[in-house]
C-alpha cells in the first residue's frame, strides 16, 4: 500500500504519505513510541527489532505507517487470526504472541490489530483515523471478514466502584460517559463487542479491553462461517 493525501494541522494543511513500513524504517518505528510513551513507561514495552522483523516478515500488508516531510508520525500494525484463536477470552499477549504475531494465519478471516501509535505533535492531526482507515482497505483488499481489535478504556477507573466494565463500555457508547480510546474507535466507525477481563497490564483501564469490530461491508459474515 502507498497513498498520498492532506491532513489539518493548526488549520494548516500538511502532506502525508501512508505506506508499508520496512526494514529501513526500523529505527523511526521504534523512535516513534519512544516519543509516544517516555518514561516512566517502560522501554522494555517498546516495539524492539525482532517484532518489526517477524511484522514485515510474515504479514507485510499489516505494518503500516504514516510519513510526513521523511518522517514517521504514526504506524499500525495487524496479523490475521482464525475463529479458532478467538474463541472464549483471549488476552493482548496471547493473541498477537507478545507482539511478535508468529502465530499469523495467512487464511484467517479476522484482520487483528496489533497496535497504533500516533506522536503527540499530530496526534490532533486525525492521523490515527486515517491509519485506521488504511487497514480498513487491507480488510477489503484481503476479502477478510472484519477488523478487530482491544482497546484501552482509560476511564473505566473513575467508574470502577458503580460499574462493570461491560456496563462502562454501553454507557460509553450511549454518551453517558465518556472514554478518549472508545470514544476514537467509535469515531473511526469500530462498534463493540464486548470486553476481555485480564487483556492487558493496565490499571486505567481495570485490566479491561474493550473488543470493538469494523465489518467488511462487501463480506456477509453470516454466509461465510457456513
Amino acid at each position: 500500500m502507498r497513498k498520498e493525501l492532506y491532513v489539518f494541522l493548526e488549520q494548516k494543511p500538511v502532506r502525508i504519505v501512508i505506506r508499508n513500513y520496512t526494514e529501513q524504517d526500523f529505527g523511526q518505528m521504534i523512535a516513534i513510541q519512544q516519543e509516544s510513551f517516555p518514561p516512566p513507561f517502560p522501554s522494555e514495552l517498546w516495539w524492539k527489532h525482532e517484532q518489526l522483523q517477524q511484522h514485515v516478515n510474515l504479514f507485510p500488508e499489516g505494518a503500516l505507517c504514516a510519513e510526513a516531510d521523511g518522517r514517521l508520525i504514526g504506524s499500525m500494525t495487524a496479523l490475521r487470526v482464525g475463529d479458532d484463536q478467538l474463541q472464549g477470552q483471549h488476552s493482548w499477549e496471547a493473541i498477537t504472541d507478545h507482539g511478535y504475531i508468529r502465530n499469523h494465519d495467512p487464511s484467517g478471516n479476522t484482520l487483528y490489530v496489533v497496535d497504533i501509535c500516533v506522536v503527540p505533535a499530530f496526534r490532533k492531526a486525525g492521523i490515527g483515523k486515517w491509519l485506521m482507515q488504511s487497514m480498513y482497505e487491507v480488510v477489503v483488499h484481503l476479502q477478510c471478514a472484519r477488523l478487530l481489535g482491544g482497546g484501552r478504556m482509560p476511564g473505566y477507573h473513575r467508574h470502577a466502584h458503580e460499574a462493570s466494565a461491560g456496563q462502562y463500555l454501553e454507557h460509553v457508547v450511549t454518551g453517558i460517559w465518556k472514554d478518549p480510546v472508545v470514544s476514537f474507535l467509535l469515531r473511526c466507525g469500530r462498534t463493540p463487542v464486548g470486553v476481555a477481563e485480564n487483556y492487558l497490564e493496565d490499571e486505567e483501564s481495570g485490566h479491561y479491553g474493550a473488543l470493538m469490530q469494523w465489518v467488511n461491508p462487501f463480506i456477509n459474515i453470516d454466509r461465510k462461517e457456513e
